[in-house]
């Protein structure tokens, strides 16, 4: 992997983490226009930008990260519970359903249901929850089973939770915030559980690359959320939606 490649990698796993839009299939047509093949090292850089990603959350939501709110983060933990149980126990199940007209397949459905949500399921915004901090226990748990769909490859984290949120009664900005920070405990499981895994990959030669891609997804990851929330303030997931199923199709029409 070359140092332009670790660059391009970085932006694309910062820009498209949090979106509802799948880092997974995005990364998938990066790594083939760029003529990388799935190794150990590849993932093993993955794992690099990803735990960038979850810094990026930690800086834009420091204040959050205090005994202050340990109710909101008892919350985020009952969500985290379902994906964290079930993809353990079905991993190898889960991986046997990777393939790229999956990914595809389910970039379509997703942009249909987000498209339909705000056809039909929006509220006035007056009647939604506002503040992440007033989300319940049981819409906790509830946005949790809603983000086990998330292992379906091509599903979205961000996409499958959001979804969740807004079908229990958060606004959209509040539905895109409790996302992020139940991002953080998913994807610190996922990436420390890897990193144990492709520790050994990391040598002296690929430290530079390492270390621009951190820089990089992390910087894109930090802005991204801050503008992704300045855009919900204004705009709908209508644009996810076609947004997916246009990917969708150019994922099928590209690998098939």
């Amino acid at each position: 992997m070359t140092i332009l490649d670790s660059i391009i990698l970085g932006v694309i796993e910062g820009f498209t983490e949090f979106l509802p839009i799948s880092s997974t299939g995005h990364l998938i047509v990066a790594s083939h226009f760029l003529g990388l093949d799935q190794t150990a090292a590849t993932k093993a850089y993955e794992v690099i930008i990803q735990l960038a990603a979850i810094l990026a959350v930690f800086f834009n939501y420091k204040e959050k990260f205090t005994l202050e709110h340990t109710t909101l983060w008892m919350k985020v933990f009952i969500a985290f519970l379902p994906i964290g149980l079930i993809g353990y126990i079905f991993s190898d199940q889960i991986k046997s359903l990777f393939s790229v007209n999956i990914v595809a397949s389910m970039f379509i459905v997703g942009g249909i249901i987000f498209l339909v949500v705000e056809k039909f399921f929006i509220k006035d915004e007056k009647e939604l929850i506002q503040n992440v901090e007033d989300v319940s226990f049981k819409q906790s748990i509830f946005i949790g089973f809603a983000q086990v769909f998330a292992l379906v490859p091509g599903t979205s984290r961000a996409g499958s939770t959001i979804i969740g949120a807004l079908l229990l009664g958060l606004n959209r900005k509040a539905s895109a915030e409790f996302s992020f920070l139940l991002a953080f405990p998913v994807m610190a499981a996922v990436s420390g559980y890897d990193l144990l895994k492709h520790y050994n990959e990391f040598t002296d030669e690929s430290l530079i690359t390492l270390l621009i891609g951190f820089g990089v997804s992390f910087f894109i990851a930090y802005v991204t959320i801050k503008l992704f929330l300045k855009f919900l303030e204004k705009f709908t997931f209508v644009a996810f939606g076609i947004y997916r199923i246009l990917f969708g199709i150019a994922l099928l029409l590209l690998f098939n």
